[in-house]
C-alpha cells in the first residue's frame, strides 16, 4: 500500500507567525529550522514512498528545496493542515493508498509514531482516519496544567471507547481530574499527537463537508471527521522515554531545544 508523507506548513499562524522557518538549536548548538526538523522527522519513517512539504509561501517554499525537499505549492485557501493535504494529493498524479499528515510544527515526532499508525490504519479497513494518542506522564500532564492556568494552548487531549475510536479531542485537559498526579501514577490523560494518517476516499468527503461547531470552538480540524460520522482510529503508542512537544507557541522553543539536547539531535 504506497504511503504519502505531506507535510503542510503555512507561515500566517494566528499564534505564532512565521514559526515554521523559526530555528531550533540542536545538541551541537547547530542551527535548523522547524520546518527542516519536522522533515528529517518523516524521512526517518520506514514504509514511507514519498515525502513533500505543502504549502502555500514562497519563503517556506525556498527553504524547503534549499534542504532538498519536494515541494507542492497548494491554495492560500485552506484553512488547515488535513484540508492542504487534500489540495496538495490534487496536485500528485501518483496514487496512494495511505496519506500522513506530519504536521509542521512535531519535529519531536519519533520514527515508530508514523510507522505504527500506518499499519494500524491499514489492519483497519472500516476506519477513514487513523491518529496517534500518548499516554500522559506526570510532567507532560502538569505542562498542560500549567499552560492552561497561564492562558496558553497547549497540547490537545483524546477520549477514545473500548474499541480506540475517538470520542472527542480538546485543548482542555481531558477527562476531568478529580486528584493530583504524581510520577508513579497511572495517568488517565491521552495526549493527542498531531499526526494523521487518511484514506484517499476520507480526505475527499471532509473537504466537502461544511466547517464544523466544535472544530470552530476548539480549534481542531479532526473535529470536522467525527461530527460528520466518520471513524476515527486512536492508536496507542508509546513514547520509549522521548518526550513529545509540539511548537505551539514561542515560549516552546526552549523546551523543544532542550529536549533535542537530551535526545542527542544535532
Amino acid at each position: 500500500m504506497p504511503v504519502l508523507v505531506v507535510i503542510p506548513a503555512r507561515y500566517a499562524s494566528t499564534r505564532y507567525p512565521g514559526k515554521p522557518l523559526v530555528a531550533l538549536r540542536g545538541c551541537t548548538g547547530q542551527a535548523k529550522t522547524l520546518i527542516r526538523r519536522s522533515w528529517d522527522a518523516a524521512m526517518a519513517a520506514r514504509g514511507v514512498d514519498r515525502v513533500v512539504v505543502a504549502t502555500d509561501d514562497d519563503r517556506i517554499a525556498n527553504e524547503a528545496k534549499g534542504f532538498g525537499a519536494e515541494v507542492v505549492m497548494t491554495s492560500e485557501d485552506c484553512a488547515n493542515g488535513t484540508e492542504r493535504c487534500a489540495d496538495a494529493l490534487r496536485h500528485i498524479s501518483e496514487p496512494y493508498d495511505i496519506i500522513v499528515n506530519l504536521q509542521g510544527d512535531a519535529p519531536l515526532t519519533p520514527h515508530w509514531f508514523v510507522e505504527e499508525l500506518v499499519q494500524a490504519l491499514q489492519a483497519a479497513p472500516e476506519a477513514g482516519v487513523a491518529t496517534p494518542v500518548l499516554r500522559c506522564d506526570a510532567e507532560a500532564l502538569n505542562g498542560f496544567l500549567e499552560d492552561r492556568r497561564n492562558g496558553r494552548v497547549g497540547g490537545t487531549t483524546a477520549v477514545f471507547d473500548r474499541a480506540m475510536r475517538a470520542m472527542y479531542f480538546s485543548k482542555e485537559v481531558i477527562p476531568y481530574l478529580g486528584r493530583p498526579y504524581g510520577d508513579a501514577d497511572l495517568i488517565p490523560v491521552f495526549h493527542h499527537v498531531g499526526v494523521y494518517a487518511y484514506r484517499p476516499e476520507a480526505l475527499a468527503r471532509y473537504t466537502g463537508w461544511p466547517v464544523g461547531a466544535l472544530e470552530v470552538l476548539e480549534g481542531l480540524e479532526q473535529l470536522r471527521f467525527m461530527e460528520n460520522g466518520e471513524t476515527v482510529l486512536c492508536v496507542e503508542v508509546e513514547g520509549r522515554g522521548r518526550a513529545f512537544w509540539e511548537l505551539n507557541n514561542p515560549e516552546d522553543v526552549a523546551r523543544i531545544e532542550l529536549k533535542l539536547a537530551e535526545m542527542g539531535v544535532e
